[in-house]
C-alpha cells in the first residue's frame, strides 16, 4: 500500500502507474473529490478520501497521541521589533498559529500563519520576555534564535 505524503509523490505514483495527469488536474480533483490530509500512525501526513477519513482506525487515536504542536514542527523563533516569527516544518504553521490564538490572547494579539510561517502580533505594552515564556509553556521544544546561537 502506498501513502504518498505530497501531490509531487501521488503525481509521481499515478504516473508510475500508467495514469496521464498534470499536476494542475490532480489539483482540482483532490478538491472535487474532497481529499484531505491525515496523520499515520508516524505522525507524517497522508491522503485520505472523506470516507476513509472516518473510517480511518486508529485516526483518534493517533490525533490524542500526536500534539498538534510537535517539537517535530517547530523549527525556530526570533522578533523583528515588536513582532514574533516563528519558522515551521512545512504545513505545521496553521495548528501553531490556532494552539497561540486559543492559549495565549492575553499576551499575543494574533498569530497569524502561512505554509511554514507564523506572524505573532504581541498585545499593545508586552514585553519579550512575556512572549517568549507564554510560547514556551504552549511550544515544545522551544527555543529562540539566540537560545540556539548560544547553546
Amino acid at each position: 500500500m502506498h501513502s504518498p505524503s505530497s501531490q509531487h509523490k501521488l503525481l509521481k505514483l499515478l504516473h508510475d502507474k500508467g495514469f496521464t495527469i498534470t499536476q494542475t488536474t490532480l489539483s482540482r480533483d483532490i478538491k472535487q473529490l474532497k481529499i484531505s490530509k491525515i496523520p499515520d500512525e508516524k505522525g507524517n501526513y497522508i491522503y485520505a478520501t472523506p470516507q476513509q477519513d472516518k473510517n480511518y482506525p486508529n485516526l483518534s487515536i493517533i490525533k490524542n497521541k500526536i500534539s498538534p504542536l510537535s517539537n517535530r514542527g517547530f523549527v525556530s523563533f526570533e522578533f523583528s521589533y515588536q513582532l514574533g516569527i516563528i519558522k515551521t516544518r512545512p504545513g505545521y504553521a496553521s495548528d501553531f498559529a490556532s494552539e497561540i490564538n486559543i492559549h495565549a490572547p492575553s499576551v499575543i494579539l494574533g498569530a497569524i500563519p502561512g505554509n511554514d510561517t507564523v506572524l505573532l502580533v504581541p498585545r499593545e505594552g508586552v514585553s519579550r520576555e512575556a512572549v517568549v515564556d507564554v510560547l514556551a509553556k504552549i511550544i515544545p521544544g522551544f527555543r529562540t534564535e539566540r537560545e540556539e546561537i548560544t547553546t
